[in-house]
């Protein structure tokens, strides 16, 4: 009986570190995570050169969203 107990509990640890090995050598799907840092890096890097065009863009799109919203109400109350 313990013979049994022993093999099962030895096969449930070498399932184990195969599988710690497969997480640490597998390397499938590292090139999608090495793209996505460098997308988001560039992303950041562009936000950061063109900072005050975008605050400047958003400003405008705001301000307009906002007098055609008001527009639109005073104009429907009347």
């Amino acid at each position: 009986m313990m013979d049994k107990v022993d093999a099962m509990l030895l096969r449930l640890v070498v399932q184990a570190k195969m599988f710690a090995w497969s997480l640490v050598y597998d390397e499938e799907g590292d090139v999608n995570i090495v793209s996505m840092v460098v997308l988001i890096g560039v992303a950041v890097l562009l936000a950061m050169l063109f900072k005050e065009q975008i605050g400047n863009l958003l400003k405008t799109m705001l301000d307009t969203i906002t007098g055609q919203a008001n527009r639109a109400v005073t104009e429907g109350v009347n």
